[in-house]
């Protein structure tokens, strides 16, 4: 008799096909979601459990899940997943990395240039009806060559940036936990600052750290006042990395010039100021949203699960330390 997975989510049907060769498969065939209590009932009898960000994965309901041996996460973060709970509970969890790597770095880049030359209010503009006539400062916006570009975290999609930011000529300063290594910080022609220096030098500063406790409000009030008036921040990591209403602040004042913005603190909401400013270019967390890397990442996700069903240790697991 096969083992069972629950796929809580619609994913690319390659992945279904995939999973369906070394298990039943209950596939929730829907963007919807499943209520934790629909999750926790249909979670019985299941091996393994196929999930995406919107399943939030608490220390009280991976206690309740009886038989899960493993999760097998469609997404690079996993924050919504209680890892160390999951970890006592002898649930294995792995996630999706390097395949949207690039994805996402050309999305931050995307967005950076967007606030920078004020892509979305033209585009408005031009729609609406608005342009009459070429003027000499018509929606006259920052130049991204030769400006001085700050990361925060330098892991994959960081350097990722960075790599992209070389072909503008850009200076790059960047801040992490602990300092990338010495041939990435040649290579990409790297300086590791701190976190007040790199906020009071950069034109652009974009975010690409994990939620953390150590990460949550990383950039708030007191942050975006060391930062320059001319400053763009932008931010596809995780919404709580930014302090929104206080963001929503600084744009409205003046305190920074703009915004790039893929997540938000509760999402699906965004903060109503940001929605209703012009130096803010909005997206959907559609950081890894090519068709390629969606796909990837689902078949990934897949991989994984079919290497705990059968008894192997995931390419991707995120905590090794179930396994001793």
């Amino acid at each position: 008799m096969k083992p069972a997975v629950l796929v809580t989510k619609r994913v690319f049907p390659e992945a279904i096909e995939l999973l369906r060769r070394h298990a039943e498969v209950e596939y929730i065939d829907s963007d919807d979601g499943l209520p934790p209590e629909e999750l926790l009932r249909r979670s019985c009898g299941k091996q393994g459990i196929v999930s995406q960000l919107t399943d939030k994965l608490t220390a009280e309901r991976l206690a309740q899940f009886q038989g899960v041996r493993f999760i097998a996460h469609v997404g690079v973060g996993y924050d919504n997943i209680d890892v160390a709970a999951a970890t006592r509970c002898g649930i294995m969890v792995t996630n999706t990395p390097d395949v949207l790597t690039d994805t996402t770095a050309d999305l931050a880049f995307a967005l950076l240039l967007a606030a920078a030359r004020r892509i979305v209010e033209a585009d408005h503009f031009l729609r609406s009806g608005q342009w009459r006539r070429w003027s000499i400062d018509l929606l006259a916006g920052h130049d991204v060559h030769h400006k001085t570009l700050g990361i925060f975290g330098m892991g994959r999609i960081g350097q990722a940036v960075a790599r992209r930011a070389r072909g503008f000529s850009m200076r790059v300063l960047y801040n992490d936990t602990r300092r990338a290594p010495e041939a990435i910080e040649r290579e990409l022609e790297l300086e590791f600052v701190e976190k007040d220096r790199l906020l009071a030098e950069s034109d652009f500063v974009s975010l690409h750290v994990p939620l953390t406790e150590s990460t949550r409000h990383l950039i708030g009030a007191a942050e975006l006042a060391k930062m320059k008036p001319s400053a763009i921040i932008v931010n596809t990591s995780r919404g709580p990395v930014i302090d929104e209403p206080a963001l929503a602040e600084a744009l409205s004042k003046g305190v920074i010039a703009g915004a790039g913005l893929d997540v938000f603190e509760e999402e699906p909401k965004v903060h109503p100021v940001l929605l209703e400013l012009k130096n803010v270019a909005l997206a959907p967390h559609i950081g890894s949203a090519s068709i390629d890397t969606r796909r990837k990442m689902c078949m990934l996700a897949a991989e994984n699960a079919v290497a705990a069903l059968e008894g192997r240790r995931p390419p991707n697991l995120v905590n090794p330390e179930v396994l001793s």
